[in-house]
């Protein structure tokens, strides 16, 4: 009986601290609250045949956090109000923040999200974003993405490739990069629903895309980026640029 509990418990412990979370994202979190809807996955449903609509699976998908291919078993989120509606209401960042007289990308890792605000301090865009997942086995060693206040010091465009990963080859696509710190940096890629790089803040290709050549600066000007984590409640700004908890 001893050997079997054990047994039991073992089993379970290795499940919770190694299975990769495939099931556990966003939208499985999101769905239980008001206003959506949990729907479980069957086999051959894809993005295209359950929302046939693009501009409502594009909602979905940015709801849930991700841009992968959907695999049977996984719970989504949907909104019960989808129809005639636009991605910018699902937003989870402020309408609004108190201007600071520039460009700002506020990226918030509780929520998974980037906003893009202009001069005035008024949203005009936002996306999903997936960033260091923690722990990274290639590397041996944490890998998470910075927090504070930075600037955009270059970016390039849709060739950008990494000169550090795969561990020992490079090359690994990083779309659309802009660079804010360091080698890391805001570029496309695939976003799980949870956090799941080396450090870099993951965005889908089309607000890479969007914001490398519609909306970041980047030099001596550069577009201001704040990176907050997980644990920071949603910020607002003071006339000064100070970053004040909101």
């Amino acid at each position: 009986m001893q050997k079997t509990l054990f047994r039991s418990f073992f089993i379970f412990i290795i499940c919770a601290f190694f299975t990769v979370p495939a099931f556990a994202g966003y939208g499985s979190k999101l769905c239980r609250k008001n206003g959506y809807q949990c729907v479980r996955v069957k086999r051959n449903q894809t993005w295209e045949n359950l929302f046939p609509d693009a501009k409502n699976r594009d909602i979905v998908r940015r709801i849930n956090r991700t841009n992968m291919r959907l695999r049977a078993g996984m719970v989504i989120a949907v909104p019960k109000n989808l129809m005639n509606t636009s991605h910018m209401y699902f937003s989870p960042m402020p309408q609004r923040i108190e201007p600071v007289g520039r460009r700002l990308v506020l990226i918030n890792m509780r929520v998974h999200a980037f906003g893009a605000y202009d001069s005035d301090g008024f949203l005009v865009h936002w996306g999903p974003v997936s960033g260091g997942k923690g722990w990274c086995p290639d590397v041996g060693r944490r890998c998470t993405t910075p927090r504070g206040q930075f600037f955009v010091a270059r970016k390039q465009g849709r060739g950008c490739i990494s000169t550090r990963f795969p561990v020992g080859e490079g090359g690994a696509p990083m779309p659309y990069c802009m660079f804010f710190y360091r080698g890391f940096a805001m570029h496309g890629s695939f976003l799980p629903g949870y956090h799941a790089s080396h450090g870099c803040v993951r965005l889908f290709n089309e607000d890479a895309r969007w914001l490398n050549q519609e909306f970041v600066r980047a030099g001596k000007n550069g577009t201001k980026v704040i990176i907050q984590g997980v644990l920071e409640n949603m910020p607002f700004y003071s006339v000064s640029g100070t970053l004040v908890a909101g």
